[in-house]
């Protein structure tokens, strides 16, 4: 009996041409489209500009690519300076190994430098990214899929990963848990988990970001503790446990630090925000106008159609009213011509008086 399993992709890379096609590179860039998608969306209900996201992500993206994949080279050193390694390797992020840590705490930085030249407050931008985060990260876990690695350890359950052996790397072939696949179903729980408090109890000052890191935390710890793919171990756990063990502390601390202090959520009004509002709300009015009043061939609209009949109704009225002295309907014309002599008589008597 043949048991189902997940298949893994033959290949992780496709060339066109002269240009390698990798679909670990492609992962991690539909997650930060993504990402910063909806973060701009975030924002700009906070009262941002648009566009101040993105601009922002061209500061943010590069430190945060850097700074996951010095994580990765100290914390797995071994590949690249160890005996044997090779150090040039540790350039070639294509190839998988990027520290999630590292790439938000060195991204946090980037995303500072280009808050501080817009003018506006980091936390306030952290908690309208979060989300998006969150979501980058599960589209991004895809690579590992194509890469075969980072998976669990050997289950013959029914959604079980197929890896395929591969003596040059020393990677056995057999069905274990898709742990990028655990991971992608948590990150998309943390995004709803964040939206939804974003949006229940209004936080702010940082405190949707916190949730984020803490519930994304709380998900990495049990997952990295089911990988079997080499790591340095303290105290019988894995390097990577222990981290976000601390890491969720620290949020946790954060959140609850950042409640008593600063209640609520601060307001952002970015400059030149208001008025781009009122445009886009204007032109959305003016749309909306054309589109209720449609004009026929004349170039008349049904308003003024409708406007123009109470005035003829109006202008008859008058000339209804001027017709009054005819004779009511129950009157007999008959009856008012016989009536007409006996009203001349003292007229015609009084000139034959006179003749006489």
């Amino acid at each position: 009996m043949e048991l189902a399993f997940i298949p893994s992709p033959s290949v992780g890379v496709v060339h066109l041409g002269p240009i390698p096609l990798r679909g670990y590179a492609f992962c991690i860039i539909i997650g930060v489209f993504v990402g910063v998608w909806l973060g701009n969306k975030r924002w700009i209900q906070r009262g941002g500009r648009s566009g101040t996201v993105a601009d922002i992500a061209v500061w943010a993206v590069p430190f945060g690519l850097v700074g996951g994949r010095l994580y990765h080279v100290i914390t797995t050193y071994e590949p690249y300076f160890g005996k044997d390694g090779h150090p040039l390797d540790a350039f070639k992020v294509w190839e998988g190994g990027l520290g999630i840590w590292g790439a938000v705490a060195l991204g946090a930085v980037g995303a500072w430098i280009g808050c501080r030249r817009r003018g506006i407050p980091l936390p306030a931008y952290a908690d309208a990214l979060a989300p998006g985060l969150a979501i980058g990260q599960a589209i991004g876990r895809w690579g590992n899929w194509f890469n075969q690695e980072l998976y669990g350890k050997p289950t013959d359950l029914p959604w079980a990963l197929k890896i395929s052996s591969d003596p040059a790397i020393g990677r056995v072939g057999g069905t274990y848990h898709p742990t990028f696949l655990y991971e992608c179903l948590w990150c998309l729980g943390v995004a709803a988990l964040v939206i939804w408090a974003d949006k229940r109890f209004r936080l702010g000052h940082g405190r949707a970001f916190a949730l984020y890191v803490a519930a994304y935390c709380a998900g990495r710890a049990w997952i990295e503790y089911m990988r079997v793919d080499e790591a340095h171990h303290i105290l019988g756990l894995r390097l990577n446990v222990w981290t976000a063990l601390i890491v969720f502390v620290l949020a946790v601390a954060y959140f609850v630090v950042s409640a008593k202090k600063a209640p609520g959520r601060e307001e952002v009004v970015e400059p030149g925000a208001l008025e781009e509002r009122a445009a886009a709300e204007a032109a959305a009015a003016g749309k909306g106008d054309a589109e209720a009043e449609p004009t026929d061939d004349k170039g008349e609209t049904p308003a003024a159609k409708t406007a123009e009949k109470p005035a003829a109704k109006t202008a008859e009225k008058p000339a209804v009213k001027t017709e009054k002295a005819d004779p009511k309907p129950d009157e007999k014309p008959e009856a008012a011509a016989a009536d007409a002599p006996a009203d001349d008589e003292p007229a015609a008597e009084a000139a034959d008086s006179k003749k006489s």
